[in-house]
């Protein structure tokens, strides 16, 4: 069973996830925010990990670096409410830079269900194998 870890400050999301999460057959660990994110990664292992890019106490893509130099082999799904660049607005292209600072996969709030399942099982079959494991030759 894909363990997964979610780190989201709010709340309502993170509850939402874990359950659709769960009812797939995941093995979930829901943390409120950064600090306890990565203490969870310390003391477990994780198949993917969804983070989300801005969170109190971890400003900005912080959140995304730090986790990503801890676990630079496990597949990081960036999650954003804020919109993406356009012509239209001079704004910066915040999922974009998440991508630049290690994240695999990112993820525009709100997201469906179905888009949300793809994405972890596009990761998972990404993953590469532990370093302790050899690949057959």
């Amino acid at each position: 069973m894909p363990r997964i870890l979610v780190v989201d400050d709010d709340p309502m999301v993170g509850a939402t996830i874990e359950v659709l999460l769960l009812r797939q057959g995941f093995d979930v660990t829901l943390t409120d925010g950064g600090e306890t994110g990565l203490a969870a990664l310390e003391a477990q292992t994780f198949d993917v990990m969804l983070v989300d890019i801005f969170m109190p106490h971890m400003r900005g893509f912080e959140s995304i670096r730090i986790f990503h130099e801890r676990a630079p082999t496990i597949p990081l799904i960036a999650m954003s409410g804020y919109a993406f660049a356009s012509s239209a607005s001079p704004s910066p292209d915040f999922l974009r830079m998440a991508l630049e600072l290690g994240a695999t996969r990112c993820l525009r709030k709100p997201f469906t269900p179905e888009t949300l399942l793809t994405t972890i099982r596009e990761c998972l079959g990404e993953r590469a194998p532990p370093k302790d494991q050899k690949e057959a030759p």
